[in-house]
């Protein structure tokens, strides 16, 4: 192993990196690591002018089939040329020797990825909410509509039948790591079984299209030029996309569920500004949004749930999923409220 439980050896994998990227130049590497979420870790190599990102899962215990690094590589190299703002992979490896988990390494883009606050560079103007929001909502138009069929993506999901196995899959999830008894998530466990829409036409499905998982250009907040972050990627129904858009799409009078948001500020649109703008570019009947706005907060929740779950049993140390219990049960709640249409 060229790795103990938390370090990476670096020197291999300049040396890997050298000898089977044939640009790459005989230089010192300069690593950055960027923000860590809760999910798989990202850094930033520098070697001379030549930049490129590495993405592998966490250390420590992974859940069976969960940071599947291969996968989302060869989404990437499906998607990239139909999306091209979804980043060019590079190499893939899960050689041991090289480093204990498998990786991917990706070109890098260039520009801001916003998260908690707006680069000062796009100014304090209203306006500049308003261009980020169009630009959002026209980056994930733009995915809906690629031809999948074209694009060979056939192979990355099951479409038929795909919202029903999503619903009774996270519910599943949350039943293996339920830890306390939580208000609503029965009554919206069973409304969300109980009110399955029928599938529209289906689409690439991002499956984690939120702000912080895309990058704006340096200069110009109304163009998007990535999108990162396609572990999850699948063929299904558009909508839960949408939903999930919107329920990071956070507003002011949201309940505290732990995320960090910017969309709350003047000149953003509102979530229901945004579904409308969604709707109109996309020519897609949003009638049934409220169930996927219900599913996309009952998701989030899960997702917490699983952290917290980690925590309490002793699989994870990160003391940040102490207090996820609180986020879970200010996500249910609402999720309750989203199935009434209170949230939009």
């Amino acid at each position: 192993m060229s790795q103990t439980n938390e370090t990476i050896d670096w020197n291999v994998i300049e040396h890997y990196i050298q000898k089977v990227i044939p640009e790459v130049p005989q230089e010192k590497m300069k690593i950055t690591k960027f923000n860590e979420g809760y999910s798989n870790l990202t850094y930033l190599l520098e070697i001379g002018e030549w930049q490129g990102v590495l993405r592998r899962p966490p250390f420590g215990y992974v859940p069976p089939k969960a940071h599947d690094m291969e996968r989302e590589y060869r989404i990437l190299k499906k998607v990239n040329p139909v999306y091209p703002l979804a980043p060019k992979p590079y190499v893939y490896c899960e050689d041991p020797n090289i480093m204990d988990r498998h990786f991917y390494i990706m070109e890098k883009k260039e520009g801001f990825v916003i998260d908690k606050e707006i680069p000062s560079v796009y100014g304090k103007s209203p306006e500049v909410g308003k261009e980020i929001s169009e630009a959002i909502i026209h980056a994930l138009v733009r995915l809906h509509r690629i031809n999948y069929k074209t694009a060979n993506l056939e192979d990355i999901g099951k479409p038929e039948g795909y919202l029903k196995r999503q619903v009774h899959g996270w519910i599943r999830r949350y039943q293996r790591a339920k830890t306390e008894e939580i208000k609503y998530i029965e009554s919206v466990e069973k409304w969300l079984i109980e009110n399955i829409p029928n599938e529209p036409e289906v689409s690439i499905v991002h499956n984690d299209f939120k702000l912080n998982n895309i990058m704006l250009d340096g200069q110009n907040p109304g163009r998007v030029v990535g999108v990162f972050d396609w572990e999850l990627s699948t063929i299904g129904d558009p909508f839960t996309d949408l939903g999930s858009a919107l329920v990071y799409w956070g507003e002011k009078s949201d309940l505290d569920i732990g995320l960090s948001v910017v969309t709350d500020k003047p000149g953003f649109y509102s979530r229901r500004e945004f579904l409308e703008k969604y709707a109109l570019l996309s020519g897609r009947d949003v009638s049934n949004i409220h169930y996927y706005l219900t599913f996309g907060f009952y998701k989030i929740a899960i997702i917490l749930q699983q952290l917290h779950h980690r925590w309490k049993i002793g699989e994870a140390k990160d003391e940040r999923f102490a207090t996820l219990n609180q986020s879970v049960a200010n996500l249910i709640e609402m999720a309750n409220d989203a199935r009434y249409g209170i949230l939009l």
